[in-house]
């Protein structure tokens, strides 16, 4: 990519014009303190018509973010983990009805938190197994220890559940995670949770091979995806952005940075909910396999109706995820959004109350990091900052507003 779009955006049937109000949109941002930096692109038909940067990969040094930046891409990394474990459905591998005990025994007899407190639950058993469309979809009644106020939260707290900063590796992460109870029944409730971390685990034990190794050897270097790992190599440590944190008073203070990040070194939990960096073009490669239906210059990772299939709402009766239950903070939005295997599904953008195009697909990062495919505009968007809470300002929504409002046939 660097740095350098392929072709006039008119030749891909969008208005250079109206995408030049994307750049000058977050402009303001930086201009006002509330983004560091920010990189914005837009693809159509295969051809990259926009790509803009703007800021400081940190603000203290002043050091101009670039193109090729490397950014914590958190959990845009779980649509990767939910191809992984497809390339292995493919395969004859599992059945997405299967119990996950199949595979992870942890996981056979799981109880469901029915009242009392974090240091006395009181329980029920499981009304069914969790199976692998649970994971897929976030239906498994897992959760995260830092979304929710429920006792089974405070006991993921209590137990150091933190992805993040657990010194555990992957197979003993998940098991100590199967010892917590679920919030709901399985598929009774869709919740935002480790549900793709589990995944990630699945995909270990059924390959045989750690995770970073099969996404290296079965995604990433099959993409050309030269940037993108659980960790940043020595050599590349000046690529890597500082990651921020909003204050109370609406400033930036740093919550990851460079010289000190946990991502200077492969850390044994392997996170395939959010353990990623990445860089737009490696993503873009990525978003761009899957806007092709599976396969990039040659390449085949998955074929075309496992993609259509995936990118459908697999949520029961067709429902919206304000009707399966209310996601704690806005990866996406919650009306008129429906989940497939791995990514949120546009159901009705009216409901949705943003721009867009059913059957769109897409997902962000909680360091406001987000990306889009549209299969029937044939585009692909995509907006990389480094600001955490991801609900902080709506960068997601705007920049989808200026995008399409750039098309012009």
């Amino acid at each position: 990519m660097n740095g350098v779009v392929d072709a006039l955006p008119e030749s891909a049937g969008l208005c250079g014009e109206r995408l030049n109000r994307i750049g000058a949109h977050f402009q303001t941002y930086v201009d006002q303190g509330k983004l560091a930096g920010v990189l914005t692109l837009v693809a159509r038909r295969g051809q990259l018509a926009w790509l803009d940067v703007r800021g400081h990969m940190d603000i203290e040094s002043r050091t101009p973010l670039r193109a090729d930046s490397i950014f914590r891409i958190y959990s845009m990394t779980k649509p990767v983990t939910s191809v992984a474990a497809m390339m292995l459905y493919e395969q004859g591998r599992f059945q997405l009805d299967d119990p996950i005990s199949r595979f992870l025994p942890a996981f056979a007899n799981m109880q469901v938190f029915t009242g009392g407190t974090a240091k006395n639950p009181e329980t029920v058993p499981s009304s069914r197994p969790i199976t692998f469309q649970d994971l897929f979809t976030h239906t498994s009644g897992l959760s995260y220890g830092f979304m929710g106020a429920t006792p089974v939260e405070a006991m993921y707290r209590s137990h150091n559940l933190d992805t993040a900063a657990t010194n555990l590796n992957t197979g003993d992460f998940i098991n100590k995670l199967a010892e917590m109870p679920l919030l709901f029944h399985p598929g009774s409730r869709w919740n935002y949770s480790m549900s793709t971390d589990v995944l990630g685990r699945l995909v270990e034990v059924i390959s045989g091979q750690p995770l970073d190794e099969f996404f290296r050897t079965r995604i990433f270097e099959p993409l050309k995806m030269i940037d993108t790992a659980f960790s940043v190599p020595a050599s590349q440590i000046g690529r890597l952005t500082t990651n921020y944190h909003k204050r109370t008073d609406g400033g930036l203070q740093v919550a990851d940075a460079p010289a000190a990040s946990r991502y200077l070194t492969r850390r044994p939990f392997l996170s395939g909910g959010g353990g990623l960096v990445s860089t737009a073009a490696d993503y873009l490669r990525f978003c761009s396999m899957l806007l092709n239906r599976g396969a990039l210059d040659g390449m085949r990772l998955l074929g075309r109706k496992t993609v259509e299939y995936m990118t459908l709402n697999h949520l029961p009766s067709g429902d919206d995820l304000t009707s399966m239950g209310q996601p704690v903070f806005s990866e996406t939005s919650y009306d008129g959004i429906g989940f497939g295997l791995g990514f949120s599904v546009m159901l009705d953008p009216a409901r949705a109350h943003v721009i867009g195009t059913a059957g769109e697909y897409a997902w962000g990062g909680m360091a406001s990091t987000m990306f889009w495919i549209d299969p029937k505009e044939e585009m692909i968007g995509m907006l990389l900052t480094q600001l955490m809470p991801s609900s902080s300002y709506p960068l997601r929504r705007e920049m989808k507003a200026l995008s399409y409002a750039a098309l012009i046939d």
